[in-house]
């Protein structure tokens, strides 16, 4: 290692008790050199962030978020460059830092928490390993690295410091890793904390344990954080503050509260309006999404950069670019880029109220049906059974929801209807009344097209070498049978049905964003006109704005065609929106199924109780959580389930020793509401009424 021993770094920032800003930017652009000219991809940025403080910055992926982070810690790539600003740190500037002092800010002023933790750690390191080596950039010896990193995995909510030290981050739940890289981020107390999509992927307890995490920590040692997150619920319960980023411009800002309550930008309006609210499903209206992409970066050199995809706009607005607009609100100063940002509210939807209701569901044929599913795989010297006796239907035209915490076994659920993985014996399928064979390998051709799947991330599904043309004919050709014009009209007909625009047939998916990605990968599951398609968190790394297009899409997709879904996500809100009928697993087993309206409106199991209530909603304007249920505890081992009832552990509502001991009844809440729990129905009801 070039340069001084860490304990040599001068110190960093300004004394706790100093007034000056945890972060100040100033003016900020940033520019990139590509494709042979230097685009702007930041442009005039101000905004601080107060000691103690949490701002949130949120915006449409190419806004710019990341980059910002990025120039706050002099991380930008080689061909990116700051051209004009200032970055003040605790009150120093940061362009002036040699490299001592650059890394002196880094050890001991300000860290950073990324979007996934998995590529954060080094899984050929131990947690011990890497949790320590934080501490000894700040100086601290080995031995006392080591003390102090146990003490801070219990300080982040770790129960069993000691064994997760001797971990390797594989061996880790996604939730007990991000738990880590924060420990890490918080080593040296840092005066600034920039958490960059630190919950995305995170299940809804898991989310609500990092989040309060953060805010106690944030708390208790007087950190200020920047939190960037396209989940605008998520930064309406943490931030004081948000700053709403466009096209590399900052076009709205002001209390969270206020920016929530009354948006002054379009462009805030529309991606409010993007999200699926509590009581909203497929059948009350199509979620509204904004028109259009983001522009180029440096393509809009005159006017509003959002006037291209505004209902507002006018004249003005395409010649003269707007200033910033400044108002007092409820709880500051607000502000808005807008000419028209005292009827911004105004701005006409784009969405239809009244879709055409989706004939499927309640009445229909079967289309997929599925008894006694279960599961188990052999690992090192354990037999761990990921889904336990799991019987369900799933009628033509409609959308089985599928939700519990990472480990409850969706995913391999999923696999088992899929055929990629075998049952155990007893189990069987049936697809449109005739027996499926368990291995897809045994499946016809007919049988193979008719169940597909839409993963959680294209960039892993399609062949990055193809271009769009290549993946989707190759899947009508395999699928379809098709050939020559017959494939080419087909083709044409499916990117139609997609909202694919003609002239990306000829791009590689790196050249597209993620939702027009993901629409290619619900192209390919089309191909073969399936019966049932199984979307694996096709949307949670997707933008609010993509992802109600998305959505939309799927519901368009079941009414012309008729298709069914089964659909996993730990997004409730969205569950709930797409879904006609909704199953909660925990540890593989069926916990509650039933109608979606009847599963979020109650009563419910224990479980899907608890993670309701840490579902954050944008409808709460303050961002908080009224009776946040916690959970104690991890998900237990399903080479080691609990006897009894297997949530006894972790339940809030356990009643004695029958849960200990024996397997909950089923009992019916009437309606094809299904619910496994000792306590009967209507004393579930009265609880949960009482609490609500």
């Amino acid at each position: 290692m070039n340069g001084p021993p860490p304990s040599a770094f001068p110190t960093f920032g300004a004394a706790k008790g100093d007034q000056a800003d945890a972060l100040t930017v100033v003016g900020l652009t940033v520019a990139y050199w590509s494709r042979g000219r230097e685009r702007e991809v930041l442009q005039d940025v101000t905004l601080r962030v107060k000691r103690g403080e949490t701002y949130g910055l949120v915006g449409e992926s190419g806004c710019g978020k990341s980059t910002a982070a990025l120039a706050v810690l002099r991380y930008l790539p080689r061909n990116g460059r700051v051209k004009a600003g200032r970055i003040s740190i605790a009150g120093r500037d940061v362009a002036t830092l040699d490299a001592d002092a650059l890394r002196g800010m880094r050890a001991n002023a300000v860290s950073m928490v990324y979007q996934d933790p998995g590529r954060a750690l080094n899984p050929s390191l131990t947690i011990a390993r890497q949790v320590s080596e934080a501490f000894e950039v700040t100086g601290a010896s080995a031995d006392e690295a080591l003390a102090r990193t146990a003490e801070m995995l219990r300080r982040v909510r770790i129960a069993s410091p000691e064994r997760v030290m001797e971990s390797y981050p594989h061996q880790l739940s996604g939730g007990m890793q991000q738990r880590v890289v924060i420990a890490m981020a918080l080593a040296c107390n840092p005066e600034l904390l920039i958490l960059d999509e630190p919950t995305t992927g995170l299940d809804a307890t898991v989310e609500a344990e990092v989040l309060d995490l953060i805010a106690q920590l944030r708390d208790e040692i007087g950190t200020a954080v920047l939190f960037i997150s396209h989940n605008l619920a998520v930064i309406g319960r943490m931030c004081d503050r948000v700053g709403v980023l466009y096209a590399g411009k900052l076009v709205e800002e002001g209390a969270a509260a206020d920016v929530f309550a009354k948006p002054r930008h379009p462009y805030t309006v529309g991606l409010l309006r993007c999200l699926p609210r509590e009581g909203r499903s497929k059948e009350t209206g199509r979620l509204d999404t904004i028109p259009g992409s983001l522009p180029l970066p440096g393509s809009i050199t005159q006017g509003c950069i959002f006037a291209p995809r505004c209902k507002l706009a006018d004249e003005r607005c395409l010649k003269d670019a707007p200033p910033p607009y400044r108002v007092a609100s409820a709880h500051g100063d607000q502000m808005a880029r807008c000419h028209y940002h005292e009827r911004a509210e105004t701005l006409p939807r784009s969405a239809d109220e009244a879709p055409v209701p989706i004939a499927g569901g309640e009445g229909q044929p079967l289309a997929l049906s599925a008894r006694n599913l279960s599961k188990t795989f052999r690992v090192g010297d354990e037999d761990v059974r990921a889904v336990h006796d799991v019987s369900l239907d799933l009628a033509q035209g409609e959308t089985l929801g599928l939700v519990g915490e990472s480990g409850s076994g969706k995913t391999t659920l999923a696999k088992l209807l899929l055929g990629l993985v075998s049952p155990d014996k007893g189990a069987s399928l049936e697809l449109d009344g005739t027996a499926l064979p368990e291995r897809v390998t045994q499946r016809s051709g007919e049988q193979v097209k008719s169940l597909q799947i839409v993963f959680q991330n294209p960039d892993s599904a399609l062949n990055r070498a193809h271009s769009v043309r290549q993946l989707i004919a190759r899947s009508l050709s395999k699928l379809g049978a098709l050939r020559g014009e017959a494939k080419e009209a087909r083709l044409h007909t499916l990117t139609q049905a997609v909202r694919l625009p003609e002239r990306y047939l000829s791009a590689r998916t790196r050249q597209l964003s993620g939702g027009l990605k993901q629409r290619v990968a619900i192209a390919r599951a089309f191909a073969g006109d399936p019966r049932v398609v199984v979307c694996d968190e096709p949307t949670s790394a997707l933008d609010v704005s993509v992802q109600a297009a998305i959505l939309n899409l799927l519901a368009d997709l079941q009414r012309e065609r008729r298709v069914s879904y089964v659909f996993i996500s730990h997004d409730l809100h969205v569950v709930r929106y797409l879904s006609d009928r909704i199953a909660v697993l925990y540890l593989g087993r069926i916990m509650e199924i039933g109608r979606a309206a009847a599963v979020f409106d109650g009563p419910q199991h224990p479980y899907t109780e608890a993670l309701l209530s840490s579902v954050p909603s944008i409808d709460s304007i303050d961002g908080t959580l009224a009776k946040r249920i916690r959970l104690s505890g991890e998900l237990p081992s399903a080479a080691n389930p609990p006897s009894g009832c297997v949530f006894h552990t972790r339940c809030p509502r356990k009643i004695g020793a029958v849960c200990e001991t024996e397997a909950p009844p089923c009992r019916n809440a009437g309606d094809g509401h299904v619910i496994h729990c000792h306590i009967p129905v209507d004393e579930l009801r009265a609880l949960q009424r009482q609490e609500s």
